[in-house]
């Protein structure tokens, strides 16, 4: 059924213009008075005395005609009427309009608009279908959802939502976007149309889903009412993306850093000699042109027959790099092959690496000259041994113990408390407060294992690296361990219960080994020196050796307050500055501050610099969200009755044929105002 657009702007054209015109009919013209030799001349001068003196009756005129129905036809194209082709709105609905990484594609139109833009264009002709007792809302979501307009039946605030959603670098999820639909459409309802509806189930709103479907929950999620997918986008865009950047130090080579990354070709043909170039600190280190990508959306047989019409050419997807990085560096990877590549999120990627840490360690004991010479062996930036009542003293002030020593070592010594962070080891003794406690009898007394043997251990570990056998490790006595298996693991397992035990509590972590080394024949063992120095290189780089700023968007890391105290004791606030630009983060009262999301991908830094958050990396690196073929359905249609709405317009415009049609009456019009002037 066609409707006007504009119907109160074209009243005020016509309004103004028509009754101008006719007025121009209306006037007499002032003329010269001129000598004529003949009286046959007065007849043409009496006419047109007649024709324009002032409030006659309008004659037939030709010209007026013309002129009032090219007015007309002008006037109506400005009425803006259009033509409904396409499904309505109905009575109550919800607009969700994906705005995640896939939407920012740029394939719509041969690359003139990204989908976002074109969903947010579709949903805009969805609300022009709306009646006028009609309400709807607008939710925008990538892996959160959010209202952006509540529901109103003003036409004008749901279009200016809409124009209001952004795009994000996040992943896409629907689950929030469903439950908010439900939920908002339950809250929409008043007092009286509850008491109405008694114990009946709340009204189900109608779901129109403006997206490409990539979603990363679309088996997990679900909506029972009406659903309407209109996906955008197209099934032969072109993407070429970094999918994996791993990058971790040497476990004995602290100084070399090793490159891990995987590329992936969604686009619909083999994309061969793709570039890849690594840089360092934004300095070119590497360039690598020999990867041959695949389209991942081949099936085995596809790829099959492609091998078997290319013999020679040999598919390759990765690249590994090997770096010696005394400082710290950021490291960025990147693809050349941007031709035709319509998204630009996934194209680079990147990480921290920070400085070798040089540890300072403190070693509580009595006396223990094992291993004194082995920590004596490494080149440490500080040892300190303290006797345990000198220690002890010390831990009064905890912050200032968790600053000054990056690993503190316990040997036959329990202590009483611990700081609120760090690296702790200890030989014949157990953490206080944790889960993990050593055995005791009925009287308090610790159960000792006797005569204990290793019956395995974990060879993989970064722990026993180059440590070829623990067969011949023997121990006289060692403490029977309660280990909670799920914050804890054991990496030696002797005969009689584990012998060394690792386990994080919080944002510490605890090395705990069953016995006293002077209880066995370790230290007379050249694994021993080999084990304490994986031990200082484990602890100084982490856990499992990867570099550790690497973030999704969205991401909202916290600064724990012993950072904050680090960067500056008083101070109240700091700049985050990212590829959005510079936001002022407010530290509270509680010490620790949770950054904003981290929404688009690149590289943020804090000012002043914070420790352990001087950079932050924020990569996509998500398979999904990097395929950019649009799903054929709905994701989480349960009642089955979820639709997918056509590609062509839900409206047409019919202004244009107006405008043509004004054309040649324009040309018309002034044939005959010629014609007439000339006779």
């Amino acid at each position: 059924m066609p409707s006007l657009l504009n119907i109160w702007g074209a009243l005020l054209a016509a309004g103004i213009v028509i009754p101008l015109l006719l007025v121009l009919y209306f006037l007499k013209l002032r003329r010269q008075e001129f000598v004529v030799p003949s009286t046959l001349l007065w007849r043409k001068a009496v006419r047109d005395l007649q024709v324009n003196a002032p409030f006659q009756k309008l004659r037939k005129n030709l010209l007026l005609l013309l002129q009032l129905l090219l007015l007309l036809l002008l006037i109506l194209a400005l009425a803006r009427p259009v033509m409904n082709a396409g499904q309505r709105a109905g009575k109550l609905s919800v607009i969700l309009i994906d705005r995640s990484a896939s939407m920012s594609a740029k394939d719509v139109e041969e690359g003139a608009r990204t989908r976002l833009e074109e969903a947010k264009r579709k949903a805009r002709e969805l609300v022009d279908t709306m009646d006028a007792d009609a309400v709807a809302m607008v939710v925008a979501f990538d892996d959160s959802a959010q209202i952006v307009q509540s529901f109103t039946a003003d036409k004008q605030r749901l279009k200016t939502a809409i124009d209001s959603v952004a795009g994000t670098d996040r992943r896409s999820k629907l689950g929030d976007a469903y439950d908010l639909a439900q939920a908002q459409a339950t809250a929409s309802l008043t007092d009286e149309q509850r008491r109405g509806m008694g114990n009946a189930a709340p009204p189900t709103p109608d779901v129109w889903l403006f997206s490409d479907g990539r979603v990363s929950d679309a088996r997990q999620v679900g909506y029972k009412g009406k659903l309407t997918y209109t996906p955008v986008g197209s099934r032969d865009a072109k993407n070429v993306a970094v999918v994996t950047l791993n990058a971790k130090r040497i476990p004995l080579r602290p100084s070399e850093v090793q490159v891990f990354a995987r590329l992936a070709n969604h686009g619909p043909e083999p994309v061969e000699e793709v570039g890849v170039t690594l840089s360092v600190n934004d300095v070119v280190h590497r360039v690598d042109q020999k990867l041959l990508l695949l389209p991942e959306r081949w099936s085995a047989e596809q790829r099959k027959a492609w091998e078997g019409r290319n013999a020679g050419k040999v598919p390759r997807d990765s690249v590994e790099f090997s770096l010696d990085l005394m400082t710290s560096a950021v490291i960025r990877l990147e693809h050349k092959a941007k031709e035709g590549d319509v998204l630009a999120a996934d194209d680079a990627a990147q990480v921290i690496v920070p400085e070798p840490k040089t540890l300072s360690v403190c070693l509580v004991t009595e006396a223990n000259l094992f291993i004194q010479r082995a920590i004596d062996s490494m080149k440490l930036k500080n040892v300190v041994v303290r006797a345990p009542n000198v220690f002890e003293r010390e831990l009064a002030d905890p912050e200032k113990v968790a600053k000054d020593y990056d690993v503190i070592l316990f040997d036959r010594w329990d202590p009483p408390k611990l700081p609120p962070v760090g690296n702790f080891v200890y030989f014949g003794c157990v953490p206080p407060g944790t889960a993990l406690k050593a055995r005791a009898n009925a009287a308090g007394e610790r159960v000792l294992a006797k005569d204990v043997g290793v019956l395995y251990w974990q060879r993989d570990h970064a722990l026993f690296t180059e440590i070829k056998s623990l067969a011949r490790l023997y121990v006289a006595e060692m403490l029977t361990l309660d280990v909670p298996p799920q914050q804890a693991e054991t990496l030696v397992q002797g005969t009689e219960g584990p012998m060394i035990v690792r386990m994080v509590d919080g944002r510490s972590v605890h090395l705990v080994i069953a016995f006293d080394v002077l209880m066995s024949n370790w230290p007379q063992k050249p694994t021993f020196p080999v084990f304490m120095n994986n031990l200082v290189t484990y602890l100084a780089v982490g856990a499992d050796m990867e570099l550790r700023q690497s973030l999704p968007p969205g991401a909202t890391p916290t600064v724990p307050r012993l950072s904050l105290q680090q960067a500056g004791a008083n101070l109240k606030d700091f700049q985050l500055v990212g590829p959005g630009g510079s936001r002022t983060v407010t530290i509270p009262e509680s010490g620790e501050v949770t950054l904003p999301p981290l929404d688009r991908v690149g590289l943020y830094t804090t000012e002043p610099k914070i420790p352990q958050f001087e950079q932050l990396a924020v990569n996509l690196l998500d398979d999904n969200e990097s395929n950019l073929i649009p799903a054929d359905k709905a994701p989480g249609d349960l009642s089955g009755t979820g639709e997918t709405a056509s590609s062509r317009p839900m409206r047409r415009e019919l202004w244009w044929p107006l405008v043509c049609a004004a054309v040649p009456l324009c040309l018309l019009e002034w044939w005959v105002y010629t014609r007439r002037i000339h006779l």
